[in-house]
């Protein structure tokens, strides 16, 4: 991970639908297919250690700010509006690699998580820190790297 350093670029998106599955699948052009909301699936993992800190959804906007800028940008569903990743907080995700699977209708974000290291609202380092133990979610104990109601009490 360690060898590549993002470079923002132009952002443009080949049509999936006018792609032969081949070139979706095997091919170099970029072509994110959307769901019809317009809207991708987007996991953030942070870069060194692998960790999943989040998974959230871009739509085109968001995604083309991210790779033009090198920092993250997703799309809030229930706010219906783009959000720069840590604009509130701090916590901006800065963009290492920006890779999609087989058929370009999920994105994995490698980021460096900056500020306190918080990629969860609720101040942890990962919105994955409950397990389900014996039908009921535990605690795993992460801790918080800073507390939620200060940070988002006037927002």
């Amino acid at each position: 991970m360690g060898r590549y350093i993002y470079r923002p670029m132009s952002t443009s998106f080949a049509d999936p639908a006018a792609l032969p599955h081949d070139q979706l699948e095997e091919g170099t052009l970029f072509a994110p297919r959307f769901d019809a909301h317009g809207l991708i699936t987007a996991v953030a993992q942070e870069a060194g250690s692998g960790r999943v800190l989040m998974v959230a959804h871009m739509n085109a906007e968001a995604l083309a700010r991210t790779i033009a800028t090198g920092e993250v940008h997703y799309y809030s569903r229930s706010r219906k509006a783009l959000w720069k990743k840590g604009e509130t907080s701090g916590e901006i995700q800065k963009l290492v690699e920006l890779s999609t699977d087989c058929d370009q209708d999920v994105i994995l974000l490698t980021v460096e998580q900056t500020g306190r290291g918080a990629a969860c609202h609720t101040g942890r380092k990962s919105c994955f820190y409950r397990v389900l133990e014996d039908g009921a979610l535990t605690d795993t104990g992460e801790p918080r790297l800073f507390d939620p109601k200060d940070v988002y009490s006037t927002h």
